[in-house]
């Protein structure tokens, strides 16, 4: 049996807890973390790839992060940076108010979302080449957008900016939407698994970083903190017993991880349940070479 046939969820007829539904919800996690894993390469493109850093810049921009927070919080409209900063999660005080609003004294949030949309296509067409030109390709293009817009979108406040916008008509930019939709929805779910845990967003990084086996100082996301400032956000978590003192993660530090970690593939397998497994799996074996052929680019 395939994957997606043994991930698909049918009617919870077990009670909660009960080895079925286990199963059941195993398969469907397994499921999702797989899909992340191939839609992932699609939703990065605007950080992993020049093009659209370059069609960003053409807009009048003269650093990246000035790119990053125009073109993420463009379908948020011209939204405070208090609320940006509460959706992005995890900038360190005072990051998001660099350059939010700034970069709407520079563009519109509509010409953002054309540029970033145009930069990123770009890139996806020359990363992939003549496999943009496939049936194959148009089909996934299809399953994928079908996926990333059936979900609910409530309390899911990234996800339903981006659905606001308009599905492009253009295959590859249908793609990348649908790739992003999903990237934001996943990390909707992220941040409220990370709550749940209650899990800060400094403190998510440097989770993450250990959970890698790398140490908190040389993750890039929080490498440039203040060496105080970092230093007590450790010093936060290892009161609360997720680090020890050797500085890694300690058992308790390690199943918070795993804890967040699940509850985010959990919250991230609804799209995929407007799929039918034949569907899933025509989807997931298109995907494969392209995620392979997007990862080496990076």
């Amino acid at each position: 049996m395939s994957l997606a046939a043994r991930s698909r969820l049918g009617d919870r007829e077990c009670p909660q807890g009960a080895p079925g539904v286990q199963q059941e919800e195993q398969a469907m996690n397994s499921m999702a973390r797989r899909m992340f894993e191939l839609v992932e390469p699609i939703g990065v493109i605007p950080y992993s790839a020049d093009e659209p850093n370059e069609a960003m810049f053409a807009l009048g921009f003269t650093n990246y992060w000035d790119t990053y927070f125009a073109g993420r919080a463009a379908p948020l409209g011209l939204a405070a940076a208090e609320v940006v900063d509460a959706l992005f999660y995890n900038f360190a005080p005072g990051e998001v108010a660099r350059h939010i609003p700034k970069v709407w004294r520079t563009t519109t949030p509509e010409a953002a979302i054309a540029a970033r949309q145009k930069g990123c296509v770009k890139a996806l067409r020359r990363i992939l080449g003549d496999r943009v030109d496939t049936p194959a390709f148009a089909r996934a293009a299809e399953l994928l957008i079908k996926a990333a817009t059936s979900a609910p979108f409530e309390g899911r406040p990234m996800y339903a900016a981006l659905r606001a916008i308009p599905v492009p008509d253009d295959v590859v930019a249908r793609l990348f939407h649908a790739g992003s939709l999903l990237r934001e929805h996943r990390g909707d779910g992220h941040i409220a698994a990370l709550m749940t845990e209650g899990v800060g967003g400094l403190e998510a990084h440097v989770l993450f970083a250990l959970g890698m086996d790398m140490p908190a100082e040389k993750f890039g996301r929080i490498h440039h903190l203040p060496a105080a400032q970092l230093a007590a956000v450790i010093d936060g978590m290892r009161d609360r017993g997720l680090i020890g003192d050797d500085g890694w993660l300690s058992e308790p530090g390690r199943a918070v991880r795993q804890r967040v970690e699940a509850l985010t593939d959990d919250l991230a397998a609804r799209p995929y349940q407007s799929l039918e497994p034949d569907e899933l799996d025509e989807l997931m074996a298109t995907l494969e070479p392209l995620a392979t052929l997007l990862l080496a680019a990076q």
